[in-house]
């Protein structure tokens, strides 16, 4: 039989009162005494005894994450980081895919309902704030994306813009002077896609570099065959491209396989950059450049936004937040040292 709370208790010289408050997180504890009775839940090994605590809430525990793809490199690590933060709240986490479409996303909001988690996080594609604003169960509800405008519900999501601008401005800073873009998708607004080339064109616009459109390549979807054939179309035209930006790094990987196929030098002849930092991009030949979302930090303000709704503690309005970025260049941006070359 395992250790008791009054077992802990007894071991670290304090009240049951003190361990609860310790073993829940509550602040008013000083440093000296939570170091008491941490080493002494160690000692013991103290397990919580979760299923009485939930009973008597009238919670499950459980939290659902739905994502468009459980395949996609990007979504796989994001579900991973929310199984991580999800057990700091003393949570499981339940994983679901949407497929990016209507159906699937208005079955996850209609389907999952309170009596089997005490909250959902569902990363959107296609679902308008219409639809969310006529959603009747109510369930606590976290977005991640894009957001839908005047959709009543909390929000994390990162600056698209800005990332895309800081991606462009690399490859100007380099002096790159046809700098393309692979991933528009004309037939959606206000998405990731419309963000995207919104900065890229920023970042043209900047630097007084004329925007061509025959240098930006629309994707139906962002898997490398996306990549891959839209920098093939690129490499085609009367003057390619001397620099390309990517608006996902799976299309960059598909990119860079065109490229070498079709011989051209990575970065010499064509630069690449990629957007959300997968690890498959650093250990790609040559390394990818990209924008590196924060994929902790998403987890993190998305699972402390649902805890507030849980706990009836959030205000009444949608609250909204943004996870950082960093702009990671590596070598297909940046020329690779070889004392035998002449230079460019």
């Amino acid at each position: 039989m395992g250790a008791s709370i009054r077992d802990v208790a007894q071991r670290a010289g304090v009240s049951v009162k003190t361990v609860s408050n310790v073993v829940n997180g509550f602040p008013f504890v000083s440093d000296a005494t939570r170091a008491k009775v941490q080493l002494a839940l160690t000692e013991l090994d103290y397990r919580p005894n979760l299923g009485a605590r939930l009973l008597r809430g009238g919670r499950t525990g459980t939290v659902a994450l739905a994502v468009p793809e459980i395949s996609s490199p990007y979504f796989a690590e994001l579900a991973a980081q929310f199984v991580q933060q999800a057990k700091q709240h003393g949570w499981t986490l339940l994983i679901d895919e949407t497929q990016g479409g209507k159906d699937g996303e208005r079955l996850v909001l209609d389907g999952i309902k309170s009596h089997l988690v005490d909250g959902l996080i569902v990363s959107p594609l296609a679902l308008t704030a219409q639809e969310l604003s006529a959603r009747r169960d109510r369930t606590p509800l976290v977005l991640l994306g894009e957001r839908l405008i005047h959709a009543p519900v909390d929000h994390v999501t990162i600056d698209n813009v800005a990332g895309a601008k800081a991606a462009t401005d690399h490859l100007i800073t380099l002096g790159r002077t046809r700098i393309a873009a692979i991933g528009s998708q004309p037939h959606i607004s206000g998405g990731t896609a419309a963000l995207r080339l919104r900065g890229y064109k920023a970042a043209l616009r900047a630097a007084k570099m004329p925007f061509d459109g025959d240098l930006v390549i629309p994707a139906k979807s962002y898997h490398r065959p996306d990549g891959y054939a839209a920098m093939t179309a690129l490499l085609d035209l009367p003057q390619p491209p001397d620099a390309v930006f990517c608006f996902n790094d799976l299309m960059a990987i598909g990119a860079l396989r065109a490229l070498h196929e079709r011989g051209h030098r990575v970065p010499e002849d064509v630069a690449v950059i990629g957007f959300d930092g997968i690890e498959e991009g650093a250990f790609y030949q040559p390394s990818l450049s990209t924008i590196a979302v924060d994929k902790t930090q998403i987890a993190r303000l998305a699972l402390d936004f649902l805890s507030q709704r849980i706990d009836g503690g959030a205000s009444a309005e949608p609250q909204e937040a943004f996870a950082p970025f960093e702009l990671l260049p590596r070598q297909s941006t940046l020329r690779r040292i070889d004392p035998d070359s002449p230079g460019r």
